[in-house]
C-alpha cells in the first residue's frame, strides 16, 4: 500500500558503478575522500553545494559547541544501554540519540522557526516589533521560548555568544542573528526577569545566516552528540558506570505505591 504520493522516484544524493562512487555529483574517492573534512561533507550531503570555509567554520564550531554537555539524560541513557548490552554499542550509542527531543538538543528546530517567524513578519515594522509581538503571542499561550534560558547559565550562555561571535567573524552574522538577540530583550521585558538566548537559539541563528537549510537544523546536535555518545561509551568500557548510574535512581527514587499486609522494605 502506498501512503502519500510518489511522483518523482528519484534521489540526488548518491550514486555508484562498478569504477565510481558519486556522492552529490563529486567521485568520491578522486574529489572528496581525504580532501575535505567531515563537517564539509556534511554540508555537501544536506545542501547539495561545497560549503565556502565561512560556512564550514560556523558548522564546524556549531557542531564542537553541542557535541558534549555532561551527565546529560541522553548521555545516561547510553552508558546504562551499553552497561545492559555491551555486544551492541549501535545499540547504546541509538538509545542515547532516542533521547534528543524538545526539552533537550531537539529545541533548535523549533528555535530556528521561531527565528524564522520573526523575520517574515519583520517586513512590517522591523525585527524588534516583530520579536515583541511573536514573544508576547508564546507567552499568551504559555508557549516556551525556543532557544531561552538554561539552568546553569542564568547570566549568559558562554557558547551562545562565542557562536554568534564566530559568526560574525566569519562575515555571516544577519538577520536571524538580530531576531535571535530581539527576542532575547523583548522575552526580558516580557519576563520581568533575563531569560538567556542559550547554545539552541545560537546553532539556527547562525546556521540558518550562512545558508543551512531549516529541515537540517535537528541533525546537527544530532551529528554532534553521537561522537559524545562514543567517547562515553568508549570509557564505559574501561571505567563502567552505568549500573552506578542505575543503582543511584533507585536509591533516589522513593515508592509511594501500595503495599501487601506484612510487607517491610529492606534498610538501606
Amino acid at each position: 500500500m502506498k501512503i502519500g504520493k510518489h511522483k518523482d522516484p528519484t534521489s540526488s544524493i548518491s550514486t555508484s558503478n562498478s569504477e565510481m562512487i558519486v556522492v552529490r555529483g563529486y567521485d568520491l574517492c578522486k574529489d572528496l575522500i581525504g580532501s575535505v573534512s567531515l563537517t564539509e561533507h556534511f554540508w555537501l550531503l544536506t545542501t547539495g553545494k561545497r560549503a565556502t570555509p565561512a560556512q564550514c567554520r560556523v558548522l564546524d564550531s556549531c557542531l564542537v559547541a553541542i557535541a558534549e554537555h555532561g551527565m546529560v539524560p541522553s548521555v545516561q541513557a547510553a552508558r546504562m544501554t551499553y552497561a545492559a548490552g555491551p555486544e551492541a554499542m549501535q545499540g547504546a550509542v541509538a538509545a542515547g540519540i532516542l533521547g534528543c527531543g524538545s526539552v533537550i538538543l531537539g529545541s533548535a528546530e523549533n528555535a530556528g522557526k521561531f527565528l524564522a517567524r520573526i523575520i517574515e513578519r519583520s517586513a512590517d515594522g522591523g525585527v524588534a516589533t516583530a520579536a515583541d509581538t511573536l514573544a508576547k503571542e508564546l507567552r499568551a499561550t504559555k508557549t516556551p521560548f525556543p532557544g531561552y534560558g538554561h539552568p546553569l547559565h542564568t547570566d549568559e550562555d558562554p557558547r551562545a555568544g562565542r557562536l554568534l561571535a564566530v559568526a560574525k567573524e566569519a562575515g555571516l552574522a544577519g538577520p536571524h542573528a538580530e531576531a535571535a538577540r530581539a527576542a532575547e530583550i523583548a522575552i526580558r521585558q516580557i519576563m520581568g526577569r533575563p531569560l538567556v538566548l542559550n547554545v539552541s537559539g545560537a546553532i539556527p541563528a547562525v546556521l540558518l545566516d550562512a545558508g543551512f537549510p531549516i529541515g537540517g537544523l535537528k541533525g546537527v546536535p544530532i551529528l554532534a552528540r553521537a561522537a559524545s555518545l562514543i567517547a562515553h561509551l568508549v570509557e564505559e568500557q574501561a571505567r563502567p558506570i552505568g549500573f552506578l548510574l542505575s543503582e543511584a535512581a533507585e536509591e533516589s527514587i522513593g515508592y509511594d505505591g501500595t503495599t501487601p499486609a506484612g510487607f517491610k522494605p529492606d534498610a538501606h
